[in-house]
């Protein structure tokens, strides 16, 4: 009687596992699907690090009481290896020769810092000042009254900002060493997002820059307040129920709106495939999306090629997501690309990498 328990127990969980691997498989791979067609199932790829935990629960769990059943868990992670890589790839830290560029991207926040901080225009300044960045891509690059853009222009022989967005309401900026060509939106509709394409002379050759700040979650502080909430267990089941779904819905409507921003960055890449290009700024998605796949493709993600862990760059707690990136064509060779937890002085970390232009053959 015991061992007919045991043997269905073991199965009971076996095909707990096996349905856990399967779920983890379908939401890692998530980012294929168009939000513009199915918005909400686009945004089950922000679930997958949940199910890696719960596999990993049901690993321990064999490893413990039947270790040849590890199996499955491990052919779950293998068959997951490309998701995984993505969300937390795992790279060696490499010396870096001679000539890299070090290219920074950081959403400002407008320099003011809340809810940390009543202003906080003199800690980014003083840490991108101290980064010694040779190109440096802001998003909401508006500055307060005051000496900031003064300060950004003594540090950097060549500026520009351009507002984006129907209402004028942010802005994208760029600070270079490098001489400024000229400058290109990309097309798209947004109210209060946008992409710039700046030309750059890099030491001889022209090399596009694509600053980008795509469509906001558009979350309330009480949206964002209730999700917290319902982590800490602290709403009723009912709640969560609804408030979950609605909170799905309003994500799935924002990375709608986010796709075809995506896929006009993506098209300007493939227009521009003569040039050396090198794509920064805030996607506002995470890293299994559509949105990401999409910009990707044809270039390295420099985080995903080099960088190390989760990488959370949106630094707002109950939020463990990498929304901001850089990547470049094949033109580069990226190195170390690094998420900057050491600064809190927006409501986003800073990321950066150094690149190092390719010999053409």
């Amino acid at each position: 009687m015991i061992s007919t328990l045991k043997t269905i127990t073991v199965k009971m969980v076996a095909g707990a596992n096996v349905a856990t691997v399967v779920i983890m498989l379908l939401v890692g791979f998530a980012d294929y699907v168009n939000p513009v067609d199915h918005p909400v199932l686009s945004c089950l790829g922000m679930t997958f690090p949940v199910f890696l935990a719960i596999n990993m629960l049901f690993l321990f769990f064999w490893l413990m009481f039947r270790k040849r059943m590890a199996v499955i868990p491990v052919v779950g992670y293998a068959l997951a290896y490309v998701p995984i890589r993505i969300y937390m790839p795992v790279n060696l830290p490499e010396d870096m020769p001679d000539g890299v560029i070090k290219v920074l991207s950081y959403n400002v926040q407008g320099y003011h810092g809340k809810p940390r901080y009543d202003g906080s225009s003199d800690m980014i300044v003083d840490y991108i000042r101290s980064s010694e960045a040779d190109i440096v891509c802001l998003q909401e690059d508006l500055p307060p009254k005051g000496g900031v853009r003064s300060a950004m222009d003594s540090i950097f022989a060549h500026t520009d900002t351009l507002h984006v967005g129907t209402n004028n309401i942010n802005a994208i900026g760029i600070y270079t060493r490098f001489p400024i060509i000229r400058k290109e939106r990309i097309s798209y509709d947004s109210k209060g997002n946008g992409s710039v394409a700046f030309f750059l002379n890099v030491d001889g050759d022209t090399v596009i820059v694509i600053n980008n700040h795509l469509e906001a979650t558009h979350l309330s502080l009480d949206d964002r307040r209730m999700y917290k909430d319902m982590l800490k267990g602290e709403v009723e089941g009912d709640t969560v129920r609804a408030e979950s779904k609605r909170l799905i819905h309003k994500l799935g409507e924002s990375a709608a709106i986010r796709a075809p921003q995506a896929d006009s960055v993506h098209k300007y890449v493939e227009d521009h495939a003569g040039y050396p290009v090198i794509v920064c700024g805030d996607f506002n998605d995470n890293p299994i999306s559509y949105v990401r796949r999409t910009v990707a493709c044809g270039l390295t993600d420099c985080y995903v090629a080099t960088g190390r862990g989760i990488g959370v760059s949106y630094n707002q707690k109950g939020f463990f997501v990498r929304i901001d990136n850089i990547m470049c064509s094949g033109d580069f060779k990226p190195y170390n690309c690094k998420v900057d937890n050491k600064i809190d002085a927006s409501d986003h970390y800073p990321i950066y990498c150094w690149l190092k232009k390719q010999d053409k053959p």
